[in-house]
């Protein structure tokens, strides 16, 4: 099992637009259950996303965890399946990044210390 972390700007007054999508794809429902299931076909088994106020506007900090993860986020940048269009709509409008033309996050791990 594969975890990647990386940081997505929330452009300005986009917070609790950011907020309310994530609270709406785990309430109960059909919005869930769409996001259960493309994350498992994407083979996901873990998304966790973070609010971090900075003084230069707040970042979402997103976990993912899965097997295969850059195929993942392929998968989230080119499937044609309703809830990825939607999605892309929704990064787009919220952190102003084009899923589908914009590269992958460029991360690295650089420490990874157990005590």
């Amino acid at each position: 099992m594969a975890t990647i972390v990386f940081a997505l700007p929330i452009l300005p007054g986009k917070e609790g637009v950011d907020q309310e999508m994530l609270e709406r794809l785990n309430a109960p429902g059909p919005e869930k259950d769409a996001y259960v299931s493309a994350r498992r076909a994407q083979g996901l088994t873990r998304e966790q996303v973070w609010h971090q106020v900075t003084p230069n506007g707040t970042l979402a900090i997103i976990v993912l965890e899965g097997d295969d993860l850059m195929s993942s986020l392929g998968v989230a940048a080119t499937s044609d399946e309703p809830f990825h269009r939607q999605f892309r709509e929704f990064v787009n409008d919220v952190h102003g990044v084009d899923l589908a033309n914009d590269p992958p996050p460029d991360v690295r791990l650089i420490s990874d210390t157990s005590f």
